[in-house]
């Protein structure tokens, strides 16, 4: 296993919908081919460039909105900082005159029918998210950069050097496995929470820690209020329904509410029966995931198609369990050491390891976060998210028509529920008798996802998207 130092905030990571391999990753491989772009050529020399997709990206992009991602890169803009409503006119504008302004800078011919090369009977070997940005200035100077979108937004470049300042970090408590994170407990007697935040003060202060947590929840906040009250059809072909604007009147009963304090109350006020509540968590995750498919910002938690898990699970909390923010603080803090287990020892990405890297991940980290804030022990957090990732072995990605629709956005309500279903398996049980560690299934999952069918890894070519019928091409 390579030695990687991972912060919390590199596995939460503000972006536009609806995928962190196919959106956010691509995008952000844009921002950094500009920079190579600009130091070797230099933007005003640059004739022309094109981008070639290979495997998933090539055969799911289109639903995925991979090509719109390069174009915004390429022109300039950040994802975390974009107006989403700026979204569609800059696209037809760049697609009516096939023009776009390279690096916000310089005009440059780009019709992304012609430039945007879809490969899709050919991946690169390293992974099946590849993408080759090639610049020419006309006069037989050629930039070519490959870049691999592995996940969780991670970007490693094709010498294999992950886009991350982490990696020679020197920290307090290296975490690579669950038994490093457990033996430092073991040390220290401090929770999983505090050995992370101790680690995240490498590289920032403690203030600077809380409020970038805090930001994070606020955006996810955000696109749990947001997609409550949005209601029509989501793009790209499908013509699905959004359902958490209608579950939500139908909650509330059509009580009026302005800000999100006088939502929660009147969430609150609703009672807390078991059937109610698991309406509400349903109605929380499904808001988030319609938000990610309709080009919104949401928090890569581990993964965008996965966006909704966490944030439901952490809004049960406040909203039925009496939870504070500094209990949002240790949630993240202790959710983001078990994504980062993952991610070491086996993958984010459901190009490589189906959809088992993206719920399943999900759901174990929201599974900790829940047993640290409900008062549980550091094994029980450990075997909370072993619980959690143990019943998602498997799980397949099969997105219809390669958009991040069906069943992404249900399967984040269930991921929620099953996160919950863990955390209380775990506080009622006893770590020590327990015979499968979080590191046997974080190792039992990478093997699956080596043995999993290639049609089930986010391609379109098994499972559900075969039995919709519609087409990549409609979409």
């Amino acid at each position: 296993m390579k030695e990687e130092r991972i912060s919390v905030f590199d596995i939460f990571k503000i972006g536009i919908g609806p995928s962190s391999s196919h959106t956010l990753g691509p995008w952000r491989a844009a921002q950094l081919f500009l920079g190579v772009l600009e130091n070797r050529l230099g933007f005003e020399r640059v004739q022309s460039v094109q981008v070639h997709l290979y495997g998933s990206l090539a055969k799911t992009g289109k639903g995925h909105g991979t090509d719109l991602a390069l174009i915004l890169g390429l022109a300039g803009y950040d994802p975390i900082t974009m107006a989403t409503n700026t979204i569609d006119p800059i696209l037809a504008d760049i697609t009516s005159h096939e023009t776009i302004l390279l690096a916000g800078q310089v005009p440059l011919s780009f019709n992304p029918k012609k430039d945007l090369v879809f490969h899709r009977d050919e991946s690169l070997p390293f992974h099946p998210n590849g993408l080759t940005f090639v610049a020419n200035d006309g006069m037989e100077n050629e930039v070519r950069e490959t870049y691999f979108s592995i996940g969780g937004g991670f970007v490693v470049q094709e010498d294999f050097t992950e886009n991350t300042n982490q990696e020679m970090a020197r920290l307090p408590y290296p975490i690579d496995t669950a038994a490093d994170l457990l033996r430092w407990h073991h040390e220290t007697a401090k929770p999983i929470w505090e050995i992370v935040l101790e680690n995240e003060k490498v590289w920032r202060d403690e203030a600077d820690v809380r409020a970038g947590l805090m930001n994070i929840w606020s955006v996810m906040q955000e696109s749990i209020f947001s997609g409550c009250r949005t209601g029509g059809h989501l793009p790209g072909g499908l013509n699905v329904k959004r359902r958490a604007g209608e579950l939500h009147q139908k909650l509330l009963k059509g009580q009026d509410y302005v800000h999100y304090a006088e939502w929660l109350t009147l969430v609150r006020a609703g009672g807390n029966s078991f059937q109610h509540t698991l309406d509400w968590v349903s109605c929380f995750a499904l808001a988030v995931n319609e938000q990610n498919a309709a080009f919104g910002r949401v928090v890569t938690a581990p993964t965008n198609g996965s966006a909704g898990v966490i944030p439901a699970v952490i809004q049960y909390f406040l909203t039925f369990c009496n939870g504070t923010p500094e209990d949002v603080f240790r949630f993240l803090l202790t959710a983001g050491e078990i994504g980062s287990i993952f991610k070491k020892g086996a993958t984010l990405s459901a190009a490589m390891g189906g959809c088992q890297a993206e719920i399943g991940v999900s759901a174990a980290m929201a599974a900790a976060g829940l047993t640290e804030v409900s008062g549980g022990t550091v094994g029980q957090c450990l075997m909370a998210a072993e619980i959690a990732m143990e019943h998602h072995l498997g799980m397949t990605c099969d997105p219809v028509g390669g958009l991040v629709q069906i069943p992404c956005i249900e399967r984040n309500t269930m991921g929620a529920i099953k996160a919950i279903t863990a955390s209380q398996l775990a506080l009622q049980s006893d770590p020590e008798t327990a015979r499968v560690t979080l590191d046997d299934v974080v190792s039992t999952m990478w093997e699956t996802a080596l043995n999993m069918n290639h049609r089930y890894k986010e391609t379109s070519e098994g499972g559900l998207a075969l039995r919709i019928p519609i087409s990549l091409s409609e979409c």
